[in-house]
């Protein structure tokens, strides 16, 4: 029996330019219909390229659309998760990210500040140094915080951070 992966609902293969936005479009359909209901992981990039006849690469960048959305997020030994209630619960390292980010949106941790260290973060989270990594590798992505060699972790000044892109 094939599976929601290697078929496409009765809907023809993409084409044209762009089939990456076309393949988002098509699974934000599929996530708001139930049948990729919050918490459930969806199926592999693999089985997805077979069931929408493109590359996995061009899936990929589907998806990306859709985390960058917020209707996906990708968990380790999991995959691609759809987001929502009853969403799986969230690792450590993302619990660090959030309650940091909290923090600099709130201005407690103010443009400019040092970051507390990765010693610090430890010790507050009972967390591992590869979790606590982890959580600032996001932040940096997401351009809040910026390493600075042998210096520490800083909260990122605007300009400083845009000019540095």
């Amino acid at each position: 029996m094939p599976t929601a992966a290697d078929t496409v609902a009765g809907e023809r293969w993409l084409t044209g330019g762009r089939v990456y936005t076309q393949i988002a479009d098509r699974l934000r359909k599929r996530i708001a219909s139930g049948e990729f209901p919050p918490g459930s992981a969806l199926p592999s990039e693999a089985a997805l390229g077979r069931g929408f006849g493109v590359a996995r690469n061009t899936v990929r960048r589907g998806l990306a659309i859709l985390e960058d959305e917020g209707l996906l997020v990708t968990i380790p030994s999991k995959g691609r998760v759809v987001c929502g209630a009853g969403a799986a619960a969230p690792y450590r390292y993302q619990v660090i990210a959030a309650e940091l980010r909290e923090q600099i949106q709130r201005r407690q941790l103010a443009a400019g500040a040092a970051v507390p260290s990765e010693a610090e973060l430890r010790r507050r989270f009972a967390a591992s140094r590869n979790t606590v990594r982890q959580a600032l590798a996001v932040l940096e992505r997401e351009g809040l915080v910026v390493a600075e060699h042998g210096r520490g972790r800083f909260v990122c000044v605007e300009r400083e951070c845009r000019a540095g892109e």
